[in-house]
Order: C-alpha cells, then sequence, then structure tokens
C-alpha cells in the first residue's frame, strides 16, 4: 500500500560519466590543497614520497580525501538534481 507511494518519491540519481569523476577529481584536489595548509599538526604517520607533498602523511591525505569525497557526492548530487551533470 505505501510501497508505491515511496518508490515515485525516490529521487533521480546520475550514474557514473566524464563529467562526473572530472566533479570528484576537483572536490579532491580542492580539499587536499585546503587540507595542506590548514592542518596544523602534520607529518605524525608514514610519509608520503611525492614531489611538493612533503611533511603531508598519509593520515592527513586519508583525511582530505575523504572530505572531499563528502564534498564531492554533494556536489554531484546538486549538480544532477539541476541538471549540470547527468
Amino acid at each position: 500500500m505505501y510501497v508505491s507511494i515511496l518508490l515515485t518519491i525516490v529521487p533521480h540519481t546520475s550514474s557514473w560519466s566524464f563529467q562526473t569523476a572530472i566533479v570528484m577529481i576537483m572536490c579532491n584536489l580542492i580539499s587536499i590543497g585546503i587540507g595542506r595548509y590548514s592542518i596544523k599538526v602534520r607529518g605524525l604517520g608514514p610519509g608520503i614520497p611525492i614531489f611538493g607533498l612533503e611533511g603531508f602523511g598519509l593520515p592527513e591525505l586519508l583525511a582530505t580525501a575523504s572530505l572531499g569525497h563528502v564534498i564531492g557526492a554533494g556536489a554531484i548530487v546538486g549538480l544532477s538534481t539541476v541538471g549540470i551533470v547527468g
């Protein structure tokens, strides 16, 4: 009885596309860039041997990438609702 009503209000989610990937990559890069300069205590865990990320360890990378994925998921849902990302 109520199942048919619930099935009609499920929002449309976009499937994976190149635009979706670009939005997620940009959100992650922005989050890593902000985290690089805003995290006060850095380098407590294992380091990452990538040029330009000295003192930016694995815990910092995982934290900023996790935040980037949360922001990216919200951005993808918002952009797909507006119709920009298909």
